[in-house]
């Protein structure tokens, strides 16, 4: 008997998210000694609260006749993993994190590096809002570090194609931070 093709697609998230978590310590100080461009610090008196691995695309719509011509990125659709595969929530438009529990963090860019020329930047996100009781309530900021993929195309976006779209596969590693508990 062959697996069905959902059974294989779980398989290979949760392999996946295994294997992009396994270097990512849950909180205190170890998991901030990661190789992070100095950008994207997490300012001090925040802490990792928890990291999740993300598999998805990116989604970019062609622009024409304007002044931002060219692919622009319309929103990222993925599913988030905790370790060992398990899924753990979505991460959609705003940029939105949303958790399996129903809270959600909405955050802002501050800063961004590009460390593989393939794949998109790096980022450091701060909390703008947040809805909803659990796990991404108290989130202060979000970095997406360990991206694979997700670059917008190189062409294809001409008038010909104005409003076309292009999902392109990428993954990453969400580590959302809190503050820090006060010494007591």
């Amino acid at each position: 008997m062959h697996p069905s093709r959902s059974s294989l697609v779980a398989m290979s998230a949760a392999a996946f998210a295994t294997v992009a978590l396994a270097a990512a310590p849950e909180g205190g100080a170890s998991s901030r000694t990661e190789q992070v461009p100095a950008d994207l610090s997490v300012p001090s008196g925040h802490e990792v609260a928890f990291t999740l691995a993300a598999e998805g695309v990116q989604i970019y719509a062609c622009a024409q006749g304007t002044a931002a011509s060219g692919w622009t990125l319309r929103a990222p659709e993925a599913r988030l993993y905790e370790e060992g595969g398990r899924a753990a929530g979505t991460h959609y438009a705003g940029p939105t994190w949303e958790s399996s529990d129903g809270s959600k963090v909405v955050g802002t860019k501050v800063s961004g590096a590009t460390v593989d020329a393939d794949a998109i930047p790096w980022l450091l996100l701060r909390a703008e809002s947040h809805a909803g009781v659990g796990r991404m309530g108290g989130v202060t900021f979000v970095q997406r570090i360990r991206t694979a993929g997700g670059v917008a195309p190189d062409g294809g976006c001409d008038s010909e194609h104005a409003g076309a779209v292009a999902k392109v596969p990428y993954r990453a590693v969400y580590r959302f931070f809190r503050a820090a508990a006060a010494p007591g």
